[in-house]
């Protein structure tokens, strides 16, 4: 412990999920016994003293004897313990002897989602990927938040000018697939979100939530309406048809620099309520309703989430929810749908950083999906490497990711990276994806290294800047993700004296601090380089422990808009072009029968985040021994099958089948099952004692990676069809 002394309290953000709640940490040692009491930081004025309970578990990471402390090789005979330098000779030699033999194209990259809670790493993992000079480049974002990206990019022209709802002024709330009781957020991030909803309903507004599973968020909601899965696309459309019929628009000052209304009335003319209720499950009458309540309302904001963005039309949702905070006045305004101005600015950051984005430049070799920010769906993954011929993948490099768990169709690729000639993980753990590697280099722990939230401060419903110093020194002989970024990139770049000295020199003068510096000094807020100023600067932040409110999100428009001609693109010609694909497979053709099956959706546990928060005993077990990992049906559909509640089923689909205990409730949608992701620790090869003993299954084991949004190839998650039966296995109760 370095910073951390006896009785001694600390204050930082929490990083292991989207709420950055500010905690208070507290070390005490009694004997030979050290501890960390973690507890919610009043004085935070973001948070104010909400934490949940993934904040709690920081000491169970940072602990845990199954994390990794050395570089290790597999061998035949098991992990063998490595020092860096070899490590890192036997990686480049690896990567470079590949690129030589196949040609650039032939090693791959995946980042995980904990890469955007880990500064160092967001700014030093794109140089060491330009080094490789690959196309194939994956990451999580393609099995998440695309779609708000796209949605970004073609209408504002920066893939990071994200519409955040303006919560804490917002007199109608409308949510469309989206649990932020439980997410806390995502992209809009706001801890404490079960009192920001209350707050909205106690100063007389409205939060109507629309989803498939009557959720967390539903219990804190004015009206709950199930609408079947995949078919919000619709819901939208018939919105928009209701506010151009009845002249509900007002597009305000918005005006003068927007163009393509007009499309969008042409567009939405055929979509009326009546023609997609059937379709959608929710009555006519209240899609009329719910355009009027929204139009009229003082302040009004639509947000969609997960629901929405991974389903077959993802792309669409995401700009029509902006299309349709925009038409009714409702972009750019307090209570509305706002952009942030982050301390540490993106948007103002070097394009290398920060890429304005970019879609379809190129496609993937097999199936011919297209790029975004230079980025490939992680969908086509395991076909780039199973699939033979020039371009083929024979070298992954991943970085606090696990796709076998987090990707559809992941026994698929699970198969696949068996197959590679040379895989490298930086990563704490073995687990599901990193146990294929041949060589892991384990970075530092979440309290071992300093954080700023360079991503979800700019997704946050409020401008606020916090800096959370190290607790801890690293353990045994981990290194920061950063460097070992940094050494990876200098290494294929430069070989001998010349790479050892410009290694040195930017550690030394061009780490992430100074990098981090430079950018508050220079952002919104920031001193520039006078001495004598007031503005912000990273040691005027670190001296506020507590964060520094910013303020409320402000209006910025057109001034903040990256388009060529500085106005906002209602009507991109791709979009508009996609809803033709929309017609195509929900309206004009037939729908096609269950044949007895049922929808699958996914959801989210407010004690997980994504597979890498199960090896805490406090956040993985159940309630009296029950698990956690277990599929909920409406009664109606367990009376047809015959089920009862704690029967284990069989749950079947195009690519695979699990076993799960079943949960019966009227929260679930008739003809809709749900169960959570992130869960499958059964694998052989792992070495995560805790999360194998909560072992649960994969959603991602019958998920369809051939279920896409054909726009823009996120995989298409929520709405599998799968086919449940009960089994002989015992009663879980």
């Amino acid at each position: 412990m370095t910073t951390a002394d006896k009785s001694s309290v600390h204050y930082r953000a929490c990083n292991l999920c989207e709420a950055i709640c500010g905690i208070e940490i507290r070390s005490r040692r009694q004997g030979q016994t050290a501890g960390l009491d973690i507890r919610g930081d009043k004085d935070d004025p973001f948070s104010r003293g909400y934490i949940c309970p993934k904040a709690a578990a920081l000491p169970d990471l940072h602990y845990d004897k199954d994390r990794l402390k050395y570089p290790v090789r597999r061998t035949p005979h098991g992990w063998q313990r490595l020092g860096w330098d070899e490590a890192f000779d036997e990686v480049t030699r690896n990567l470079k002897r590949i690129h030589a033999t196949y040609g650039r194209n032939s090693i791959a990259t995946y980042l995980g989602n904990p890469t955007v809670h880990n500064y160092g790493a967001l700014l030093f993992a794109p140089g060491f990927i330009r080094s490789l000079h690959t196309r194939n480049r994956f990451s999580a974002t393609s099995v998440d938040q695309i779609a708000h990206h796209l949605a970004a990019y073609l209408m504002f022209g920066h893939q990071l000018l994200l519409p955040i709802p303006d919560l804490d002024r917002a007199k109608f709330f409308l949510i469309l697939g989206a649990n932020p009781a439980v997410s806390n957020g995502s992209m809009m991030t706001a801890p404490g979100m079960s009192r920001r909803l209350q707050e909205i309903r106690q100063r007389g507004g409205k939060v109507i939530l629309i989803d498939p599973r009557f959720t967390e968020t539903a219990r804190l909601a004015d009206r709950h309406l199930f609408i079947k899965p995949g078919t919000d696309v619709l819901l939208l459309l018939a919105l928009l048809h209701v506010v151009f019929e009845e002249g509900l628009t007002d597009v305000g000052p918005l005006a003068a620099f927007t163009k393509g209304v007009e499309a969008i009335d042409n567009l939405v003319a055929e979509f009326p309520p009546e023609k997609v209720a059937s379709l959608t499950g929710v009555d006519s009458s209240q899609i009329r309703l719910l355009a009027r309540e929204f139009a009229s309302a003082e302040s009004a904001v639509c947000y969609g989430r997960i629901g929405v963005s991974t389903q077959e039309f993802g792309g669409v949702c995401q700009w029509l929810i902006n299309v349709l905070n925009i038409v009714t006045g409702n972009l750019d305004r307090p209570g509305g749908a706002m952009f942030t101005l982050p301390a540490f600015d993106p948007l103002s950051a070097p394009e290398s950083l920060a890429p304005r984005g970019s879609f379809a430049r190129w496609h993937s070799r097999v199936r011919k999906l297209p790029e975004f920010a230079g980025e490939l769906p992680v969908v086509t993954l395991a076909e780039e490497i199973l699939t033979e011929g020039p371009g083929q993948i024979k070298a992954l490099v991943t970085s606090a990711g696990n796709p076998v768990l987090s990707t559809p169709n992941g026994r698929q690729l699970d198969r696949a990276m068996a197959r590679l000639e040379f895989m490298v993980a930086i990563d704490l753990y073995i687990n599901e994806s990193t146990k294929h590697a041949h060589i892991i280099l384990p970075p530092t722990s979440s309290l071992e290294h300093e954080h700023y939230d360079v991503a979800f401060h700019l997704l946050a419903v409020r401008n606020t800047t916090k800096f959370s110093p190290a607790l801890f020194q690293p353990s045994g002989e981990t290194r920061h993700d950063w460097e070992i970024f940094f050494e990876l990139q200098t290494r294929m770049e430069h070989q001998g004296l010349f790479g050892r000295v410009k290694r040195n020199l930017i550690k030394r003068f061009f780490g992430p601090e100074r990098i981090l510096d430079l950018g508050l000094r220079f952002g919104p807020y920031g001193a520039r380089l006078n001495p004598f100023s007031k503005g912000l600067s990273l040691r005027k932040l670190k001296k506020a422990v507590h964060g520094i409110d910013l303020g409320p999100l402000c209006s910025c428009l057109p001034r903040r808009l990256r388009t060529a001609d500085k106005r906002i693109e209602l009507a991109p010609e791709v979009l508009v072009q996609d809803v033709e694909r929309v017609k195509t497979k929900l309206i004009d053709t037939a729908s096609p029968k269950s044949n007895g099956n049922l929808l699958l959706i996914g959801r989210r546990q407010l004690r997980s985040n994504n597979s890498w928060m199960h090896n805490s005993e406090r956040l993985v077990r159940g309630q009296a021994g029950k698990s956690r990992c277990t599929i909920l049906m409406h009664p109606l559909d367990a009376e047809q099958r015959h089920l009862r509640p704690g029967q284990k089923v069989s749950v079947r689909s195009r690519v695979g089948s699990v076993v799960v205990p079943i949960e019966i409730s009227e929260e679930m949608m008739p003809g809709v099952v749900s169960i959570p992701h992130g869960w499958g620790h059964d694998r052989l090869g792992i070495q995560l004692e805790v999360a194998q003993q909560h072992a649960g299954e994969s959603i991602n084991d019958v998920t369809d990676d051939l279920t896409i949004d054909a726009l823009c190839g996120t995989a298409a998650f929520n709405g599998t069809w799968v086919a449940v039966e009960g089994t002989n296995g015992s009663s879980t109760q």
